[in-house]
Order: structure tokens, then sequence, then C-alpha cells
């Protein structure tokens, strides 16, 4: 049996599933393709995460199209995190090219092009369904977290919530946080002292300070009503088909702690709404986060052990979750550790620093009897990738370089008609797009202290009058100071008339 053979019957072997599974492409061995030897990921493995990695150019995003194109066609609705704002083209069928042709010729898979059921979705200003949360629905623990504070203003943070509970005042933007704060170091300090103990006016400010930060990265749009429900994440077409939900970004790519915010608030909200699922056949929902390293960058170590718990966690729910990077590196060791399939595209080594990168990327990799993996990390071409999954007994699969099969939709954006049209396609814009300010703490708290300052005019014009009355009547009523009045009178008029004599 030659290389090629004893190549072919290990990944025949190594990527055979009974069940369900999507077809990412075929094994490549001394750089040329193993025609029908199909790299197979079973539907049961994709809740255990994963990483799409490698250099600028080397077909990250396209292999992030083609595994949400496949989970649709299952029936398995996503949702895409579209930073470089690339993606929105999964709408529409590709146009079509000879070199797909070419690829897929080369793969032994026959190349249908076709768009898919798509949801335009917004945290910002931009054009489609809104996403929002309210601060409660946040909670005093996450809050703390994205604005990294000391357990103390922790602390403050959690009373806080708890007087807002006692007293039903909303908190649903950051405006109502803000108000609480600071009244419970103003008008309602003694209110507070009362039942919750003191609270130090430069811990409410430093918290002050942090909100406002984030404000400016944008997160007042990102707080308030309607909030999204979750479940509209997990829609299935009339052809059976999931949903993608993309979530454009464009415009925060230099706000990480909003996308930050945003994502643990997705992430905590999916895990408390999601029934547990067991060991199922099918995730639920696969998540697909471009620009992962946003999330790590500048991140506390307080919020990266919340993304950590989560990451453990949610996988439960049917959830998986799906990093898209430059670097393995760009994603901390204790969440790498939790991704069942890696993609690894090509790296490039210009430094030293390259190759040493290089050389602990290839040590995440099974041990293959093939490939040097450090070589083939730098050697690998465009849409080519290094896979590593977990066949369906969670057991890491042989090593593959692979030629990636083409996204069957198109590889560009919609244009702006075309937008138009998926945008007034929507069920879920009327549904979110209507911004709502009801009444909450901030017009509760003003309400309270316009009440009090009222009623406070109101008996300091009292004891004014009353001052003035008692005054009045004690002048009429006291003998002493009648017989004064008097003798002032009588001298006033007798010095009158004497000088009237003289």
């Amino acid at each position: 049996m030659d290389n090629r053979e004893k190549f072919f019957e290990q990944i025949e072997q190594g990527y055979t599933t009974k069940g369900d599974y999507i077809t990412v492409g075929a094994g490549m061995l001394e750089g040329e393709t193993i025609t029908n030897a199909f790299i197979k990921i079973p539907l049961k493995t994709l809740n255990r995460h994963g990483l799409i990695a490698g250099a600028t150019g080397t077909g990250k995003t396209k292999t992030l199209q083609v595994l949400a194109e496949n989970l649709s066609d299952k029936g398995i609705p996503v949702l895409l995190m579209d930073l470089k704002g690339d993606l929105s083209g999964i709408a529409q069928p590709s146009p079509g090219h000879p070199k797909i042709d070419e690829r897929h010729e080369k793969i032994g898979l026959p190349f249908e092009a076709k768009g898919f059921p798509v949801e335009i979705l917004s945290l910002s200003e931009q054009d489609g369904v809104r996403l929002r949360a309210t601060v409660s629905e946040f909670g005093p623990v996450l809050l703390s977290r994205i604005l990294d504070l000391s357990v103390t203003q922790e602390g403050i943070v959690a009373v806080v919530f708890k007087y807002c509970d006692d007293n039903k005042l909303p908190l649903l933007d950051l405006k109502d946080f803000k108000k609480v704060l600071q009244y419970a170091t103003g008008e309602g300090k003694e209110e507070f002292q009362k039942a919750y103990g003191r609270i130090s006016t430069s811990s409410t400010g430093t918290i002050l300070r942090k909100i406002i930060e984030l404000e400016q990265q944008g997160a007042d749009i990102f707080f308030g009503e309607k909030s999204f429900d979750v479940e509209d994440l997990v829609r299935i077409d009339e052809n059976g088909r999931g949903y993608v939900n993309i979530i454009r970004l464009t415009d925060i790519q230099d706000r990480p702690k909003l996308f930050s915010t945003f994502m643990l608030s997705l992430l905590a909200e999916i895990y408390s709404t999601f029934p547990e699922q067991g060991d199922s056949e099918r995730p639920e929902l696969v998540l697909f986060i471009d620009e992962a390293h946003l999330i790590f960058d500048n991140a506390s170590k307080a919020l990266l052990d919340q993304i950590e718990s989560i990451v453990k966690l949610i996988r439960s729910k049917g959830i998986g979750l799906y990093f898209v990077t430059q670097n393995p590196t760009d994603v901390p060791d204790d969440v790498l550790a939790q991704l069942g399939l890696k993609v690894q595209h090509a790296l490039r080594a210009f430094t030293a620093k390259d190759r040493k990168a290089i050389k602990l990327t290839a040590q995440n990799y099974p041990i293959s009897e093939f490939y040097d993996t450090a070589e083939v990390l730098t050697s690998l071409g465009t849409g080519e990738a290094l896979v590593s999954a977990l066949d369906e007994k969670g057991r890491p699969t042989p090593l593959a370089a692979t030629m990636m099969r083409a996204p069957m939709s198109r590889m560009d954006i919609l244009t702006d008609a075309e937008l138009k049209e998926a945008l007034g396609q929507s069920k879920l814009i009327k549904k979110y797009n209507e911004e709502i300010d009801r009444e909450s703490a901030y017009e509760i708290l003003n309400e309270k202290i316009e009440k009090a300052e009222k009623e406070a005019e109101k008996e300091k014009e009292q004891r004014t009058t009353s001052s003035r009355s008692s005054t009045r009547r004690s002048t009429r009523m006291n003998p002493v100071v009648k017989v004064l009045t008097s003798a002032t009178f009588i001298r006033g008029v007798m010095g009158v008339l004497k000088k009237v004599i003289r």
C-alpha cells in the first residue's frame, strides 16, 4: 500500500460518521488533493466549539461562510459577527467561476450555487434589526465584570440593584443606573444609609466615570428597550433551513468595550434561556465570532474568567462557539483548550517571533505521520487548511491538510438595493426597531426629588407665614408690648406738642 492509499484509508476511517454531518473539503497529501477523501464533521460534535485561524487573505472568512451555509442547509440557525462587513452576500447565490468548478472537481464534490435565508441585525444605528438589553437583564455581576470594578464597587452595584428591586424602580438604560447612583449619595443618602448602610461617594464617582466611558463607546444605544429575545435567533424558514443571522459590526471595531459587553450579555442570555440539551444529535445554534481578539484584548481577569465559564457551560445547551482570528495565540489557553474543531489556515513567517508562534501553533494539533505540521502551516495555499475535528465519540480525528470547498453563496457584500430588499422582508424589524422610553428609575426618582423639593418649599413657606402671624399676634396681645407701644406713641405726640407750644 503506497502513501496515498494509506492516507486515504486513514481519512476514511477517521472521518467516518454514522450520524448526520457536514463536508468541508477533501484531504491533501504532498500538496495534491486526494479526491473523495472527504473531511466530514459530525453534527453532534459541533456544540464542542471551534477555532478558525490564519493570516490575512488565507481564506478564514470563506471557511466561516462554508460552515454557516452547510449548517443552515441542515436546519441549524447561525449567528455571525460581521466586523469586516463582507458576509451579507450569503443571502445571494454564487455567480460561479471556473476556478470554483476546478476546485470541486479536485475535491470530488458537485458545486451548487444558492443563497440562504438571512436576517440583518445591528448593534448600533446601522440599518438592521436593533439588538438591545436592559440594565436589569444584564444584572449586577455581569455589569461589574464589564466595568472592571473592585470588590467594594461590586458591592455598591449589587446594593443599587437591590434598592431598585425593593422599590420597584425599573433599570432599563444607563441613565437609570446613573440616576440611582447619584441619588444614593445625594438626595436619598439618608434613605440608603438607613436601609443598606453608608455608600462611599468616591466609589460611586469611580463607577460613574466607568459608565461614562462605556457610554462613549456607544453602550447608551445598546442598553434599553425593546429587549431582543434570543429565541428569535433559532428560526427556521419555510424550506426547513436555519436562518443566518448577521450582526453588522463594521462601525464598532474601535470600540472593543461595547463589543465585549454585547457578546457577554448575549452568551449569558442564551445560557439562561435555552434548556439543557444533554448529548443531542445536533446543535441548537452556532455562533461565529469574527475578529475574536477584540473580546480578549484588554479584557480584565474577571471578564476572562466569565468568558471561560460560559464557554465551558454553554455547550450543554446545544450552543457551539467558533472563534475566528489570525493566530490561535489570540485566544487564551483556557478557552483554546475547550475548542473541539480547529481549522488552521496558513501562517506567515516573516520574523523570528512569527517562526516561534508557528512552532507553538503546530503543538496544538495531533501528531501526524504524513506531515511536518510547522512546515505545512507556512506552505498552505489560499482556501487550504489543516483540520482537526472530533469524531462522534469525542476523539480527535487524524490531522488533515484540506482543500476547503467553495461557498455556495456570493463571496461579496449585498448591494444597497439588495440590502434594502432583505430588510424589507424582515419580520423582526417591526418587532424591535420601535424606540421605547417608558417610565423607569430615572423618571421616577426625578419625580420623587421634585415632589420632595416642592414639599420642602411648601413647609418653608408655612413656617415663614406662621412666624409672621405669630409675631403679629404676640405684638397685639402682649401687655408689655402694648405699654411700650403706647409710651412711644405718647412720647412722640408730646414731643410734637412741646415743639408747637414753644
